[in-house]
């Protein structure tokens, strides 16, 4: 039996809304979700969808013993669809620290994060920015990178949230040897691909034509390829950012070098259905690509779709560990 933990994130969004509708269409056969959060927020989202699901209430993911859907309920705050706050940002951090526990300690086989909102949960005193800098520190992991992917493309990003005026000064030849080693290494170890096939892609237009539009691919880029190839890693010379993506069935995973340069055509291709997953953690954790909706929450019109996803791809990676 699979045991996955569900941390159900800030209750005030549309997280027990798209819960309640994804495990509705998952597979219950062998697999067992355990709920860290809000009894209160899930009533309301079970009245909301009109979605009856079985759900047993138990004080420990130890009390599991068979495949079903199970709550531990923390923090249970009578919330308001859409009404975010200091409590429900400290809610999603209980919610979280449980579930991450219990992860840890080899109690669950799998992650499940539901969004949060980064102001809420520092407003109510939590040290970190977001779900992967905490998830990282608490495990130990020294390495680590956000992959967004679905069926049809995988990106990971050398930068991520900050400005494009300092992006060039953050690339670097040492960061992108670190990253490709990690997902050509966590490529094979969790999704089973014996030599994943590495796209990478230049800085600025066409790649910089040979230098003529920039120089960070023949000064940093190109260098960290060839290191790259020596360690037996297949991965492209910098490729032009505006036709890449038209060979996405070519390669395994995008290595983009910053944030829209990535995950604009990652959302152009695969809208709702896109899922995050961390590499470099000593366990599996993924989560759907979106936010906490707060501005439709309650309005029943929340699309599943990523939640599902991201449960389905949990599942799939799992078996990849147990066959290994």
């Amino acid at each position: 039996m699979v045991k996955l933990a569900i941390s159900l994130g800030d209750p005030s969004g549309i997280n027990s809304e798209i819960l309640f509708k994804a495990l509705d269409k998952l597979p219950k056969r062998n697999i067992s979700y355990v709920i860290y959060g809000s009894k209160k927020a899930l009533e309301k989202a079970k009245k909301l969808t009109g979605v009856d699901l079985n759900i047993k209430e138990i004080t420990s993911i130890n009390d599991v013993s068979k495949p079903g859907i199970y709550l531990i309920n923390l923090y249970d705050l009578d919330v308001e669809f859409g009404s975010p706050s200091k409590e429900t940002g400290k809610a999603s951090v209980i919610y979280l620290e449980n579930a991450v526990k219990d992860v840890l300690e080899k109690k669950a086989d799998a992650l499940i994060t539901l969004p949060i909102s980064k102001q809420w949960i520092m407003e109510s005193g939590f040290q970190y920015a977001g779900h992967t800098d905490y998830l990282a520190e608490v495990s130990g992991a020294k390495e680590y990178a956000m992959v967004l992917m679905c069926k049809k493309l995988k990106v990971v990003l050398i930068t991520t949230h900050i400005p494009l005026k300092d992006v060039p000064s953050q690339i670097s030849k040492e960061k992108i040897i670190s990253k490709v080693r990690l997902i050509n290494r966590e490529f094979k170890e969790k999704f089973g691909i014996s030599k994943p096939k590495i796209a990478i892609l230049g800085l600025n237009p066409h790649a910089s034509d040979n230098g003529n539009i920039g120089n960070e691919e023949l000064n940093i880029i190109l260098p960290a390829v060839k290191t790259l190839r020596e360690d037996g890693i297949e991965i492209t010379n910098p490729l032009s950012p505006d036709t890449a993506f038209n060979r996405y069935k070519d390669f395994d995973i995008y290595v983009a070098m910053y944030h829209d340069q990535g995950l604009i055509p990652l959302k152009l291709l695969c809208f709702r259905k896109a899922v995050n997953i961390t590499l470099g953690l000593p366990f599996i954790r993924t989560s759907p690509d979106h936010g906490t909706g707060y501005d439709i929450a309650g309005k029943n019109i929340a699309d599943p779709s990523s939640t599902i996803e991201a449960i389905k791809l949990a599942i799939s990676l799992n078996k990849v560990k147990s066959n290994r």
